[in-house]
């Protein structure tokens, strides 16, 4: 008995036929793709890169949400966050959290962030933030809303903020 090339391809190739086979993979390809594209959340405006924006999730009822994220400026000049929108919400601010002397205080950027060129600025908790305020629904865990932030240079960017569960670890997140 004589074996040709054709009698030892593994079951499952002859058993499909090359064609079939490689469809599989280019569709198990661009699966992985398209799973690593959805969780990676990250934006681009010009020089701008705009990473994981996220939010925690509200309890039913509450009148305010949080929103966090990266900005990084690739360009050779500062631009400035100048504004936020959130479907969520009926007014949104930027916002500053700091302690000094022991005391932690928290207030409205009236002018913005500046996010220095080559440089970059972290939106986390206990730090610079995004105010979503006036609620019209809750934020919920496993659930994503549109946003809008506006810079001062680059223009108005649509970015999806995904929800997280509250007070949990958003350490993939930078935050």
């Amino acid at each position: 008995m004589t074996h040709s090339a054709a009698n030892t391809r593994p079951l499952a190739f002859a058993a499909f036929g090359p064609n079939v086979l490689r469809a599989a993979l280019i569709a198990l390809a661009g699966l992985a793709i398209a799973s690593t594209q959805a969780f990676a959340q990250e934006y681009k405006l010009g020089e701008l890169e705009i990473a994981h924006p996220w939010s925690r999730a509200t309890l039913p009822g509450a009148k305010v949400a949080t929103g966090y994220l990266i900005i990084k400026n690739n360009g050779t000049t500062d631009d400035r966050l100048l504004s936020v929108t959130a479907e969520i919400s009926g007014k949104a601010e930027i916002h500053e959290m700091k302690m000094t002397d022991g005391v932690m205080s928290m207030r409205p950027l009236k002018e913005g962030i500046e996010i220095p060129a080559g440089g970059e600025v972290k939106l986390e908790p206990q730090s610079y933030h995004l105010m979503f305020m006036d609620l019209a629904a809750p934020a919920v865990e496993g659930t994503k809303f549109p946003g809008t932030l506006t810079f001062e240079k680059a223009g108005t960017l649509s970015v999806e903020f995904a929800v997280d569960k509250a007070g949990g670890d958003h350490s993939a997140h930078g935050g």
